[in-house]
């Protein structure tokens, strides 16, 4: 008897399972579809794929209300994102970035903090709230759309919080692009070569596959400090979330006491984690390889999902003041960084 009722139990568990995986099917393959198509249209034509990705999730928003789609577009935006976030940490080794030198390694941190900072104070400024300037100071200071996603999804929710999150990431993306472009130019009128460029690069443009792209477009050298440079500002993602876990809380509780959020997000705790077991060598190429991929793979579903999410009217609401709150965050971290590597070389 115990036996029939424990293969009646785990038989429910089965078909529970079945009928989870058969309502996120529809949006899910809606979002990976679309992202094999912004990957496709990001190989062929050289745009960066998190753009595309949103282009294309915009385009698709009528499925937004869709009763099939829904639940699988929600688990893309939530879900995906943090796993993708979580599988960054195979990309990182805290003794590469600990070869840039102490001295730029703590530059580059207090950057992020400050531009952060400064995000804030532009925010307010600009008549927005504190969230809207952590959001898009951390997403011009730590990993452009990536990081964007990942604090999005822990500050307070409100009817303004994914549309903020579409513009920081259609914002951040654009002046990647252009810093990918101008910032090598730049960096030889200055008379920047070696680490010290690589160092200007990777602490200053705002996606990973930017700085890439305009690293290696000047040298090997270039390339490989300024990649390292960017996967420590991607490191940064942890206490950044850390603090903002503990800073932003949520009403709950009795006699309206605050209940605070997990102190660390569980996606965080394992960024740290895949960061340690790279570090000490435990995990092989033949690991950080598929890993690193389905990170891709995963974050520019979770930007499909979000774009879908969005209206364009809605996004048209956000105004002019916002960009130039972005562009002076943009502006900030380029100056910081550029005196730091001056003082310091």
């Amino acid at each position: 008897m115990p036996a029939t009722e424990g293969s009646r139990g785990a038989s429910g568990r089965v078909r529970g399972l079945r009928h989870h995986a058969r309502t996120l099917f529809p949006g899910l393959l809606v979002c990976l579809t679309i992202a094999a198509a912004a990957r496709f249209l990001s190989d062929h034509y050289g745009a960066p794929q998190m753009l595309f990705a949103l282009l294309l999730g915009l385009a698709f928003h009528f499925l937004a209300d869709d009763a099939r789609c829904r639940p699988g577009i929600d688990f893309a935006g939530r879900v995906l994102l943090r796993v993708g976030v979580a599988l960054l940490g195979f990309r990182i080794t805290t003794e590469a970035v600990l070869s840039l030198g102490a001295g730029r390694v703590g530059m580059i941190a207090a950057g992020v903090l400050a531009t952060i900072a400064v995000g804030v104070v532009l925010a307010r400024l600009a008549g927005r709230d504190a969230p809207f300037g952590v959001l898009t100071g951390g997403a011009v200071g730590i990993c452009g759309a990536s990081a964007a996603l990942a604090i999005a999804s822990i500050l307070p929710q409100g009817p303004q919080r994914d549309r903020d999150a579409v513009f920081a990431v259609i914002a951040v993306t654009t002046l990647s692009t252009v810093a990918m472009i101008a910032y090598p130019i730049l960096a030889a009128a200055l008379g920047l070569a070696g680490v010290d460029a690589g160092v200007f690069l990777g602490g200053t443009i705002h996606d990973v596959a930017q700085v890439v792209g305009a690293g290696y477009s000047v040298s090997a050298e270039v390339g490989d400090a300024s990649t390292i440079a960017k996967l420590f500002r991607v490191a940064m993602l942890v206490p950044v979330v850390l603090a903002l876990s503990l800073l932003f809380a949520r009403p709950g509780g009795e006699g309206g006491a605050v209940v605070r959020r997990m102190p660390l997000p569980l996606f965080v705790v394992a960024f740290c984690v895949f960061v340690a077991a790279n570090s000490a060598g435990w995990v092989p190429a033949a690991v950080t390889a598929p890993m690193t991929e389905a990170s891709r793979w995963f974050l520019v579903a979770a930007i499909v999902a979000l774009g879908i999410k969005t209206s364009l009217k809605q996004l048209a609401d956000v105004g002019a003041v916002p960009i130039a709150v972005m562009v002076g965050e943009t502006v900030f971290i380029g100056a910081w960084v550029l005196a730091g590597v001056y003082l310091l070389s």
